[in-house]
């Protein structure tokens, strides 16, 4: 049974998420709440550049040191910033990708982002997916070949896999889209491998609120005749980043240096024997440990048989409870529609590193006692992934 039939009801869950957070906030304060989905981000900005945050004034100061940073992190002849990495995605494929031709997307687990095939179906491209180099190939008329450097649940390509892909697009003339949202920091940083420019890519695209210290957006680096292509299709749309966004991306990115990323190992190696201690559900992350949804199934089937709950909605409804009972927020509770439904708990957060892991475990543990009282009613399931 399916209690989340559609992007609308995701919509409604997410609405309800956030205001469960609000009334946490409202009634217990900011410290009761524990961001571990990776994607907190921040928001660094200064009483000097609130005063620049003006419609012209603001892009016009910005956009010097927007370049510098953005090529420092991401390489490129030219950067542009957009809203959310969904629509730097879309951009760059409303502007590049010719109607009846192909996408191939290759990632190191299936399935892709939703933006990717989503983008192509408005320009009425074929989209093709591989996570098996053996099978991957690039069809006649491809306009784009797309690299995930790091999935949504944190796998991450190899750079031998990475350069042969980079190759073969070569070899036929066809550009290369990194989508590194959060494997430009991840890959670098705990991997150790090269810049998705200094591999060859043609576009590489980050999200600025993924492992650092920046606002929900996207930043796009590249050749610069491709750049000024995809900045013209996303001023037409509306696509591209506003100064708020803009400045605190800069600064975000001046803030970066991956520490945090390489402090968290230690710490989620802790995490993950503790919980196996109980439980056999969980599996590491480079940045700390989560449950995927077959996971948590196959895990409730060791406490309980009575129940008749897709596994997408476990994740949601385990999402929600830890949420509302113990201030974690995890990436299925408050997530956009299509996104993964695993749950994530990242220890590279600023919100991990005030609870002792000893409590977050206690969190955990109560919270998935609470999953298992629930999920034979489903209309207690249904309250708590839509009314708050």
């Amino acid at each position: 049974m399916m209690l989340i039939y559609s992007s609308e009801d995701e919509i409604k869950k997410r609405e309800n998420a956030f205001a469960i957070i609000d009334d946490i906030v409202s009634k217990k304060g900011r410290n009761y709440l524990f961001d571990l989905t990776g994607l907190s981000g921040g928001f660094i900005v200064s009483d000097k550049d609130l005063s620049l945050l003006e419609t012209y004034v603001g892009p016009a100061i910005f956009e010097k040191e927007l370049q510098k940073q953005g090529k420092i992190h991401l390489g490129g002849e030219k950067v542009f910033a957009v809203n959310r990495t969904s629509s730097g995605i879309l951009a760059t494929i409303l502007s590049l990708v010719k109607e009846n031709s192909h996408v191939i997307h290759f990632l190191p687990e299936l399935p892709s982002h939703p933006s990717i095939p989503r983008s192509c179906k408005l320009v009425n491209a074929q989209y093709e997916e591989f996570d098996n180099i053996d099978n991957f190939k690039i069809l006649d008329n491809t306009s784009l070949i797309v690299i995930t450097g790091s999935t949504m649940d944190h796998k991450v390509i190899s750079e031998d896999i990475f350069l042969k892909i980079i190759n073969i697009a070569k070899e036929k003339d066809i550009i290369v889209l990194v989508d590194d949202a959060s494997g430009a920091r991840l890959r670098t940083s705990i991997f150790k491998q090269k810049r998705a420019w200094d591999l060859g890519a043609d576009l590489v695209i980050t999200s600025t609120d993924k492992l650092m210290n920046g606002p929900r957006g996207g930043l796009i680096a590249g050749k610069e005749n491709l750049i000024n292509k995809i900045k013209a299709k996303a001023n037409e749309f509306g696509l591209e980043a506003q100064p708020p966004s803009i400045i605190a991306m800069v600064n975000g990115l001046k803030d970066y240096t991956g520490d945090n990323l390489i402090n968290a190992i230690s710490r989620k190696d802790e995490l993950l024997k503790i919980l196996e201690n109980k439980y056999s559900m969980f599996k590491a992350t480079p940045t700390g440990v989560m449950i995927d949804e077959n996971g948590l199934k196959k895990e409730l089937d060791n406490f309980i048989n009575d129940f008749d709950i897709s596994n997408k909605d476990l994740s949601f409804i385990f999402a929600m409870i830890l949420l509302k009972k113990e201030g974690i927020i995890t990436i299925p509770a408050v997530s956009m529609p299509g996104a993964s439904t695993t749950i994530r708990f990242d220890l590279s957060t600023n919100d991990s590193k005030s609870i002792e892991l000893d409590d977050l475990y206690k969190k955990i543990n109560s919270s998935f006692k609470e999953l298992t009282d629930l999920v034979s009613n489903e209309d207690k399931c249904r309250e708590f992934l839509f009314n708050h």
